[in-house]
């Protein structure tokens, strides 16, 4: 079981995300991850950087902890050549320890260059096709590619790491993971759900399978699903919605009505250790072993030091 830790590009600025990402190595942590938007969910988290010059700080900021986006879209907002180049130079920079994370995208961000939003079967037909040309540019030398929804013609990435990066495809059911299973390295998801492990595993996937813990650390319960709430309260409905919505304030008009006791669904809260060693057991069982500590309220330094004395003792010494 590998740790990493979520960072929230929509909550944070540049030089905090580099911040975070360098602490988190120090704390032992293996792996970060950090969000590919176009938008935030929210207004008040007020960021939305560019996730790749992020991790391009990130891969001269640091020496040994992995980087890579949790997840990118390589079908709309970007091409796959584009993605092709800019995950092939994120992993020279940092010594090959960038992977490349992919999902087949959120109205949220996608819709912004302006074409129409596709239903999530053709979603899914335009992430293959993007891993296909994706792959296929990573092996060297001129492609071309006709596929139905994307084109790549006579395309040459020429730096290329030694190694090409493990492509982790995010999936919320059975079609996706097995998608993941057949044109990724490993599964990415966000709820722990074991039929989503046992779709992969069926349809052939041996990879690593990362998915997202959320923990809302504070004094006390209350305070602790409040911060939640302000917070995280566009996960509460779940991906079927915030994969359709377009904007912040349809995300803020979707969750008017969401109470910090709703935020119990989703994050374990609370001063107690127990229960969010409990929480991120619950992930584990579900069969995912690259598990992502997120932040779900607290001040970053005072999360970074929970997780030392509470959390990454045990959760780091676990097989």
């Amino acid at each position: 079981m590998e740790i990493g830790f979520k960072l929230m590009a929509e909550r944070y600025s540049v030089p905090e995300l580099v911040r975070q990402a360098i602490r988190a190595e120090e704390l032992g942590f293996g792996f970060v991850e950090i969000s590919d938007h176009y938008h935030p969910w929210l207004f008040e988290h007020g960021h939305s950087p560019f996730a790749w010059s992020v991790m391009a700080a990130i891969a001269q900021a640091t020496e040994n902890i992995r980087i890579g986006p949790g997840v990118t879209c390589p079908s709309m907002r970007y091409h796959p050549a584009i993605v092709a180049q800019m995950s092939a130079t994120t992993a020279v920079l940092s010594g090959g320890r960038h992977f490349l994370g992919v999902g087949s995208g959120e109205r949220l961000n996608e819709h912004v260059v302006g074409d129409a939003w596709p239903s999530v079967t053709v979603r899914h037909a335009m992430l293959r096709e993007s891993l296909q040309i994706i792959r296929m540019l990573w092996t060297g030398g001129y492609h071309s590619f006709e596929g139905e929804y994307l084109t790549l013609d006579d395309a040459r990435v020429f730096d290329l790491p030694d190694t090409p990066p493990e492509i982790i495809v995010a999936a919320g059911g059975g079609q996706a993971a097995a998608l993941a299973a057949e044109y990724g390295d490993g599964l990415f998801a966000t709820e722990p759900k074991p039929e989503l492990v046992e779709a992969y595993r069926a349809a052939g996937g041996d990879g690593p399978r990362y998915v997202e813990v959320p923990l809302a650390v504070a004094d006390d319960v209350d305070t602790a699903l409040q911060r939640a709430r302000e917070g995280f309260r566009f996960g509460l409905s779940g991906w079927k919605v915030m994969a359709e919505l377009p904007n912040p304030v349809n995300f803020e008009a979707a969750t008017a009505l969401a109470t910090p006791e709703d935020m119990r669904q989703m994050a374990s809260a609370g001063p107690d250790p127990q229960e969010h060693l409990k929480q991120v057991r619950t992930f584990a069982e579900a069969g995912f072993d690259h598990l992502v500590l997120m932040n779900a309220g607290a001040d970053p330094d005072d999360f970074f030091a929970y997780a030392e004395e509470n959390l990454l003792p045990e959760l780091t010494s676990a097989p």
